[in-house]
């Protein structure tokens, strides 16, 4: 990536007079395509004593992650859609592993650190051992993520967790986290800095949330305010005019994007003030602010039908309720 760099400044210093507006668009192209820094085992220690110094001025952190996919759907009582969604976010969490994590810095206004402002997680995965949903990764190597490397080199999630929690980038009221709909993005972190399983219940696991991370906005969330705002993060970007660094499907330009499209959202629907009690804590699809569920009762059968409609899809069904959860092969 530095090659590619120093070649585009070249490249911008002969161009003639009637094409510096182009030359200078790519050199700038190139210049942000620098700031993604790749981690893995050998740099990680490295690359988080500047992160500890970053935070102090940055401390707005966008974060995206890329995980295997979805092999589990629970069945049982549930009391609302919400709680619904989150016993199948924590029986899938609880089965696979992160792949990749990513963070970007902004500081207040949404200026990035000069030269690296992202940094990309790469963790040890193994598809010879490591559960996962086979069109996910088929999504994941079509993207760039080189699973190889991520066997051989990867991070330890128990080394990234200890070096997470001494960073000053967790467990501060201080640092503000910007997502897009996040529950698997934290649901992964938690597990990751916990060494443990995600909690039965879904207002446990907001507690748990809000202990490391006080205070999140989630831009899906936020979109619901936003009534022209319509799809996922890159169509959304692409709605507000904002350009991608780096390939889709990976943590460390997704987390970019996030921060970038969070940062607009912000300035032209919410005149750079958003109010706490509305947006703060809420993460789309799951409870309302860290974790206050509605009381509707609805119950999902295990019918054979069901049962086998999952398992063409994948290798476990999971029984999940708030009391227990068993998993049957």
């Amino acid at each position: 990536m530095p090659g590619l760099c120093a070649a585009m400044s070249k490249l911008s210093i002969s161009s003639t007079s009637s094409s510096d507006d182009t030359s200078q668009g790519t050199l700038e192209l190139a210049k942000e395509a620098c700031e993604i820094r790749d981690v893995w085992a050998s740099n990680l220690e490295e690359e988080f004593s500047t992160i500890r110094r970053l935070v102090q001025k940055y401390n707005y952190v966008a974060m995206d992650t890329e995980f295997p996919g979805v092999v589990a759907q629970p069945v049982g009582k549930f009391r609302s859609i919400t709680d619904y969604q989150y016993q199948m976010l924590r029986c899938n969490v609880d089965l696979l592993k992160i792949i990749q994590l990513g963070v970007t810095f902004f500081d207040e206004d949404g200026h990035k650190p000069e030269d690296i402002s992202t940094w990309q997680f790469n963790f040890k995965f193994c598809l010879s051992k490591d559960m996962f949903a086979q069109d996910s990764i088929d999504l994941l190597v079509s993207s760039g993520i080189q699973f190889p490397r991520h066997e051989k080199e990867g991070i330890e999630a128990y080394e990234f967790a200890q070096l997470l929690m001494t960073s000053g980038v967790v467990l501060s009221d201080d640092v503000k986290w910007l997502t897009f709909h996040s529950g698997y993005d934290f649901g992964y972190l938690l597990k990751v800095l916990t060494g443990e399983n995600l909690p039965a219940a879904e207002n446990d696991f907001f507690e748990t949330l809000k202990s490391y991370f006080p205070c999140i906005y989630d831009v899906k969330y936020l979109m619901k305010s936003c009534r022209s705002l319509r799809g996922g993060l890159q169509e959304v970007a692409g709605q507000l005019q904002l350009e991608r660094v780096g390939p889709q499907h990976q943590a460390g330009s997704d987390s970019l994007l996030t921060g970038a499209t969070f940062f607009k959202i912000r300035k032209v629907f919410f005149q750079n003030k958003l109010d706490d009690k509305k947006f703060r804590g809420f993460l789309y699809g799951l409870g309302t602010s860290y974790g206050i569920n509605g009381d509707q009762m609805f119950e999902v059968h295990a019918s054979p039908h069901h049962v086998t409609r999952i398992l063409s899809r994948s290798p476990t069904v999971v029984y999940s309720t708030p009391a227990s959860r068993n998993v049957v092969p």
